[in-house]
């Protein structure tokens, strides 16, 4: 197993952070051993920067243990930089037993495999995370680690954290248990995603999108894809690692990427722009069905099986109309998480059709960059041509509105369908 910093691609300033993170987090736990007292992180939010630069330099003996180190971060960059990777990998880091993130101790494989007994992933599968959720991982996160290490607490998506979920979360940060570490993930550090008052305990990793080049690299070398498909798969995802191995292995993916990028020559009327929206938001919503339909048929029939259903004993009958509440609350659970799938599969097509009108605008632009998607530079380019830069531009804008939109709850279709109308008036 390579070491856990391995797939976080082109963040190399921030591997850097984390790795001497780890690091005074191991030194921390050194010196409680020999003194026999708790371990203790000393270094807040304020000073940690600091101490992440001079962490491990010099004399060993004149060192803060915790420089470095602090009790709560904030991973943030845009879709495909890596934060849930960074996150997970620093995570791994602080269990691993020599500290660094090794990849090959026990610390570093259950963690890095879901399994370690003392990491927690929140991973949200709906439209937000709960105040009743986050106050029962707190709870959690507060007891003493089982492998005598970290327990390690990590937040993906932690913008969709609810005003009181936030709360909840924030009384942790501001008073953690002296052996639990928060990791949050969010797009930003923006009130909109991140809470001032969190933000302000925390310490921030910043993320950049990976350069299509070193995505494209890792592909070839990690995945065994063929280079010219790495590259083309990389381009495509916008630097997106995950989307550019999907892509590159999925015939799917790219039926529906094909689709979208049809869509401008569709745009020839009214009726036509109405129509391009309907297909577009019926194949977000097949391929969110495709992707939780297996899931909700299996939490169904555990739940139904823990509640007595088939039962043929006394009372099972009864039990089962007694559990009418339960299963009424997964439905709700499964209902929030489709919806959460559609919005995901719709904002990819999104990526993809702003992707084809920003190639279209540095083309009209003549702007020296590659375009995004190679395989549509000729349409593009005869767009640009048509458009001239100030109407790719406003296409490109129509786009993003439509992307905003939808985060902010408009109903996809009223949204698509605005879009798709913009698109066509130019």
């Amino acid at each position: 197993m390579p070491e856990v910093f391995a797939d976080l691609v082109g963040q190399d300033e921030a591997v850097v952070e984390l790795r001497r993170a780890a690091a005074a987090a191991a030194a921390v736990l050194r010196v409680g051993a020999a003194d026999r007292t708790p371990a203790l992180i000393t270094a807040g939010p304020a000073d940690a920067a600091e101490s992440a630069r001079t962490a491990g330099d010099g004399d060993p003996g004149g060192v803060d243990p915790s420089a470095g180190m602090t009790h709560a971060w904030i991973f943030t960059g845009p879709p495909g930089s890596g934060r849930s990777v960074a996150a997970r990998a620093f995570a791994a880091a602080l269990q691993c037993v020599h500290g660094t993130g090794c990849g090959e101790c026990p610390g570093c494989h259950t963690t890095m495999g879901g399994t370690h007994a003392d990491v927690r992933l929140v991973v949200p599968e709906g439209l937000s995370i709960g105040v009743s959720e986050m106050r029962a991982l707190v709870l959690r996160a507060a007891s003493t680690p089982s492998g005598g290490r970290w327990q390690v607490v990590v937040i993906e998506d932690a913008d969709r954290l609810t005003e009181a979920a936030g709360n909840a979360l924030l009384k942790a940060i501001e008073e953690p248990p002296p052996r639990t570490v928060f990791l949050l993930c969010a797009p930003s550090t923006h009130p909109d995603d991140i809470s001032v008052t969190i933000r302000s305990r925390c310490r921030v990793v910043p993320l950049r999108q990976p350069p299509a080049d070193a995505v494209a690299e890792v592909l070839a070398r990690r995945d065994g894809i063929a280079p010219d498909v790495a590259q083309w798969a990389a381009a495509a995802a916008q630097g997106h690692v995950g989307r550019a191995r999907r892509l590159a292995r999925d015939p799917e993916a790219r039926k529906r990427r094909e689709a979208v990028l049809a869509v401008p020559r569709r745009l020839t009327g009214i009726g036509a722009a109405f129509d391009a929206a309907s297909a577009l938001i019926e194949a977000a919503e097949a391929e969110a069905e495709a992707s939780v339909t297996e899931a909700d048929t299996a939490e169904r029939a555990a739940l139904e099986t823990a509640l007595g259903a088939g039962g043929t004993g006394r009372g099972a009958a009864g039990a089962m109309r007694g559990a009418a509440g339960q299963l009424k609350e997964l439905e709700k659970r499964q209902k929030s998480r489709a919806t959460r799938a559609q919005r995901d599969a719709l904002d990819r097509a999104l990526v993809d059709l702003a992707g084809f009108y920003r190639d279209a605008l540095t083309m009209a632009l003549g702007a020296p960059v590659a375009p995004v998607h190679t395989d549509t530079a000729a349409l593009a380019g005869a767009g640009a041509q048509k458009w001239d830069a100030e109407g790719s531009l406003r296409r490109l804008e129509a786009v993003l509105a439509c992307r905003v939109a939808i985060e902010t709850n408009v109903k996809p279709r009223i949204a698509v369908e605005a879009m798709m109308l913009a698109l066509w008036k130019g």
